[in-house]
């Protein structure tokens, strides 16, 4: 039996609050599911199960804030098959199915989630095991975690929707005809913590309550705008403290988050002596080469130059591995791959750097379509835990604000930073001859204690080569 814990999402968290499960006790699981969302101090994330077998015992309640490693679940062996009474003596068949078959079986994430293994053919099926204390019951639907959850939050009863997966297995389809077909239930409002205990101080029902979060989760300020908004009819019944304590203008950064990014750059600031070097790349070819790439191209497949820098960047660090990894116990240890966080602004204000992973391997339209996927959940609160961690080197590209020249703080325990500022024309001479050409100023933040100013040159350096030739990125 393994233990669920409270991951570490990054270098700055020592604490997380689990905001809700989303799968039931008994409930299959396999490696890389969502099981439970989890909220720090910066964003609300779906944490993964790094274990397959069956979701056990649940140790924290949602709302509870817990330190990282603490153990939020058991995960228990996939459970067996239960015998008929009567037939302990007799041999129990096997299903036909091959094994590569159910390893191959429809991940959750497409819809049909791991459940346990269909009942042989021949002979009458074993009676279904009682749901675990908790378990929603659905009848004899088959379903994963991910559908189930699916199921409660559309507020469709699975006992009564047909299968059409495999097995008669319930899909995510499934699941949406018959939200979109049937008068639902009413499910279970999904909100923070801290708009749950917000709403108990002002009295305000959640249900009441126009959500404007993630899956139009209910957040503090909506039940702060919903309890202004009452008290404008009615004198309040509450001492009105609570209500200026805990609320603040829309769009107002979270002051946790503003505290968690404070404590990181003090302390990266502090520990880390950082150099900095800036180069000013030639941008002719590269967007010369975008410029031709999307008159051709439709325009899903049209690609920005933040394609092509996070390519060059990504490259330039399998060059010089010196920069790509990490300085813990006073050595460098460099990383497994070339992970490459992304500096992302938050419309509410504050930050968060989701991962490329294995960046490197990627070309500019694999890159593309991953920063776009994990720039919107970025911004909507719906990144992985193994989506906010793993960093190898982190990129901040400003340009798309003004911004020509930008010096990060490295982010611990990676050595090295690097910066994009805007695609500006300036004055440039070519074979002794003056004109004006298309550039980039490119920037570097390094640890000293990793690597020397000729390292860092020597990455500056790729960066510049590999733009000059954008046709083999």
């Amino acid at each position: 039996m393994a233990e669920f814990t409270m991951p570490s999402l990054g270098a700055d968290m020592d604490e997380g609050t689990l905001v809700e499960w989303l799968v039931a006790p008994g409930d299959p699981v396999r490696r890389g599911d969502p099981v439970a969302v989890v909220e720090t101090a910066k964003s609300t994330i779906e944490v993964e199960c790094f274990e397959s077998g069956a979701m056990g015992r649940r140790l924290v309640e949602p709302g509870t804030t817990v330190p990282v490693g603490t153990p939020l679940a058991l995960i228990e062996p996939a459970a067996e098959p239960r015998e008929e009474p009567g037939e302990a003596g007799r041999p129990r068949e096997e299903p036909r199915v091959p094994s590569a078959s159910r390893r191959a079986a429809p991940a959750p994430a497409a819809g049909a989630g791991a459940g346990p293994a269909p009942a042989p053919a021949a002979g009458p099926a074993p009676p279904r095991a009682p749901a675990a204390s908790g378990a929603p019951e659905h009848g004899a639907a088959e379903a994963g975690p991910l559908v189930r959850h699916l199921a409660e939050r559309s507020g469709v009863d699975l006992g009564s929707v047909h299968g059409t997966g495999p097995a008669g297995r319930v899909t995510r389809a499934d699941i949406e005809r018959a939200s979109a077909g049937a008068a639902p239930r009413s499910p279970r409002v999904r909100a923070t913590p801290l708009a749950r205990r917000l709403a108990a101080e002002l009295g305000v029902g959640l249900s009441e309550v126009t959500g404007s979060g993630r899956d139009a989760a209910v957040r503090a300020r909506d039940v702060s705008g919903a309890a202004a908004r009452r008290s404008a009819a009615h004198p309040p019944q509450r001492p009105a403290t609570a209500a200026a304590r805990a609320s603040r203008p829309p769009g107002e950064e979270a002051p946790g988050m503003r505290q968690a990014i404070a404590r990181l750059m003090t302390r990266a600031n502090r520990d880390i002596p950082h150099y900095y070097l800036s180069t000013t790349v030639d941008m002719t070819a590269a967007t010369d080469w975008l410029h031709d790439h999307n008159r051709r191209a439709p325009l899903p497949e049209r690609l920005l130059p933040a394609a092509l820098l996070l390519r060059a960047a990504a490259v330039a660090a399998r060059e010089v591995p010196e920069l790509n990894g990490f300085w813990a116990d006073d050595r460098f240890t460099p990383g497994e791959g070339v992970h490459l966080g992304v500096a992302v602004s938050l419309r509410g204000g504050g930050l968060v750097a989701p991962v490329l992973h294995r960046a490197d391997t990627l070309d500019p339209h694999a890159l593309m379509a991953a920063l776009k996927d994990l720039v919107t959940r970025a911004r909507t609160g719906r990144l992985r835990g193994s989506e906010v961690s793993g960093a190898t080197i982190t990129v901040t590209n400003l340009g798309d604000q003004g911004v020509e020249t930008v010096f990060g703080v490295i982010h611990p325990p990676q050595v090295a930073l690097v910066g994009f500022g805007r695609v500006v024309d300036r004055p440039w001479a070519v074979g002794g001859l003056l004109g004006v050409r298309p550039v980039v100023t490119v920037t570097l933040s390094a640890d000293h204690r990793a690597t020397d100013g000729a390292v860092g040159a020597r990455y500056l350096s790729a960066v510049d080569r590999l733009l000059q030739k954008p046709e083999k990125l």
